[in-house]
């Protein structure tokens, strides 16, 4: 026997698992914790903490930056697809496990 939480799971889910599966929709899921791991990057990267770095940036600015900024957007890239992949993942396994405990009684 379900209770009412999981009955409103597997309603809700068998309505959106396929719009949830959505490339736009799963980069709405994981791009703002990209971008925060980005920007952290980024500030400790440019805030002259650790000197040989610092030079190496100097000495190779015209051919650095936009490696770094290739690297962001990969970054971005991966977090926001393997965060949204995951999460649907684990809501498909939960619906899928709900529906055969649901079957079973």
């Amino acid at each position: 026997m379900l209770n009412q939480e999981e009955n409103s799971f597997i309603e809700y889910w068998e309505q959106n698992r396929f719009r949830k599966k959505k490339v736009l929709k799963q980069l709405y899921v994981g791009l703002p914790f990209a971008v925060v791991l980005i920007i952290a990057i980024f500030a400790n990267f440019f805030s002259g903490w650790y000197k040989r770095a610092d030079m190496q940036l100097r000495a190779e600015e015209k051919t650095l930056i936009p490696v770094l900024i290739g690297g962001a957007l990969l970054i971005v890239a991966f977090i926001v697809i393997f965060s949204a992949r995951h999460r649907w993942d684990l809501n498909e396994q939960r619906y899928n496990e709900l529906m055969a405990r649901k079957n079973r009684t």
